[in-house]
């Protein structure tokens, strides 16, 4: 299978099941629409107004990148003895210290906090369960990942720290090493909380929508004030102090702003290198909701974000956009690209109350409840777990002949059951997004060899 496109000047063909990239000129880009169909000499008839040598030549190039597996490579992925095989373990951990939460964005897939049901805070006691069960599951698998969220976690800033510092305790004990995460709105950050994180967490996750206009429209404190003037300035510090740590702002779009490259762009100049905008998803009966209406004018602002993004990277701009970021060695591996997050096998998440979810936004759903870590032996329902791992991008039929495929690994699990209450049935709006995402990203890294290329 191959796929190809005409993006910022560029003639591009993905081979899908390999991941070679190829920028070709005019002739060779028609004839592959012809190419397994058609014979040399029916294809020189069909396009006539091209010198036949030329077209000669052409099909001689496709024709010997086939044989090379540069295009049309078959898909033997299922053959692997890694996907056979695999047996995953639990390598990280969603941890909800808080379910509450100090902002009501209009958005907010967690209800404001309490994921649909009451305010809970975490107990120590389960705190450090969660992280005993990380890894007592974790197998030979060094490297553990927690990520602290909520509602707001810095609502218990001294949980977060307790469990940290037992977490690396442990980690000694057993040979681990974590990664902590924090997922913050910023309301709480002081110039302690800054210089803790900056010490502790290997990635800080910081929430903001881009403009103040669009961002307080949204995301209101609990008194109905916009949060920008409140956390911007926090968000600067704590990214100044991070050095070369990770971190990204994470901003949410929605109707109200499709123009939401000027909210990158307005990312950039508060001086964030690393930044990511999500289209919102919720029921189209909200008036900010995302709708199929909406998708043409959606596709054209990530374009036009694109091919500008593209110039400033050839330049060396050190701004990176995040669904622009793309591995043309078809990295990672081939089960992450086939199976996805891992959510339910590889990952969990833990409420406040112990109860032990497939992911963050499973939890609340009782029908995907795995167990609780205040019970005395913990087994999770087979069927909830085999249905994770059975799905994945060779078992969902509309992924079957899609291009995208192995850069999405098949979508969200939970938008696929929020909205078509099936695992294997991905959220169509989400995959059109996703396929347009993907030829940004690539043309981007296609702009960026080019210029290498030439000089």
């Amino acid at each position: 299978m191959i796929h190809k496109y005409k993006m910022n000047n560029y003639n591009i063909v993905l081979d899908v099941n390999g991941g070679a990239i190829h920028v070709v000129d005019d002739i060779t880009y028609n004839i592959l629409d012809l190419y397994k169909e058609k014979t040399l000499e029916e294809i020189k008839e069909v396009f006539h107004e091209y010198p036949a040598e030329k077209i000669e030549e052409a099909y001689r190039e496709i024709q010997e990148m086939e044989n090379e597996n540069l295009l049309y490579s078959s898909a033997d992925y299922m053959d692997s003895e890694d996907f056979k095989k695999r047996n995953p373990v639990l390598k990280a951990m969603c941890l909800h210290v808080v379910h509450d939460c100090n902002l009501k964005c209009e958005y907010c897939f967690a209800s404001q906090g309490d994921f649909g049901g009451y305010k809970a805070y975490m107990t120590e006691e389960v705190g450090k369960k969660a992280i005993d069960y990380l890894i007592s599951e974790s197998g030979n698998r060094k490297n553990l990942e927690v990520d602290f969220f909520g509602g707001e976690p810095l609502m218990d800033f001294e949980l977060v720290k307790t469990l940290v510092e037992y977490g690396n305790e442990k980690a000694l004990e057993h040979n681990k090493q974590f990664r902590f995460t924090i997922t913050t709105n910023g309301v709480l950050l002081d110039d302690e909380k800054i210089d803790y994180i900056n010490k502790h967490m290997h990635n800080v996750v910081l929430s903001l929508d881009g403009r103040k206009e669009i961002n307080d429209s949204m995301r209101k404190t609990v008194n109905d004030k916009g949060s920008y003037d409140l956390i911007v300035p926090k968000f600067q510090k704590l990214v100044e102090g991070r050095k070369n740590k990770y971190y990204y702002v994470r901003g949410t779009f929605t109707k109200k702003n499709l123009d939401f490259s000027e909210d990158v762009k307005h990312f950039k100049d508060l001086g964030f290198d690393l930044a990511s905008i999500e289209p919102v998803v919720d029921s189209e009966y909200d008036d900010y909701a995302i709708t199929e209406e909406d998708l043409e004018a959606i596709k054209k602002e990530y374009e036009k974000l694109a091919i500008e993004y593209a110039k400033d990277q050839v330049k060396g701009d050190p701004f990176k956009f995040f669904h622009f970021m793309v591995d043309l060695s078809q990295g990672p591996c081939i089960i992450k690209r086939v199976q996805g997050c891992g959510a339910g096998c590889e990952y969990v998440a833990v409420t406040p109350e112990g109860d032990i979810y497939p992911c963050h936004q499973f939890v609340g759903n009782e029908d995907f409840k795995l167990g609780n870590l205040l019970e005395e032996t913990i087994e999770f329902p087979e069927e909830i777990t085999k249905g994770f791992l059975n799905s994945h991008v060779f078992s969902k039929p509309s992924c079957e002949n899609c291009w995208a495929k192995f850069y999405c690994s098949g979508g969200c699990h939970a938008n696929a059951y929020n909205f078509n209450k099936d695992l294997q049935k991905p959220y169509e709006l989400g995959c059109e997004l996703q396929r347009k995402r993907t030829e940004c990203a690539i043309m981007v890294e296609v702009s960026k060899m080019m210029e290498q290329a030439n000089g």
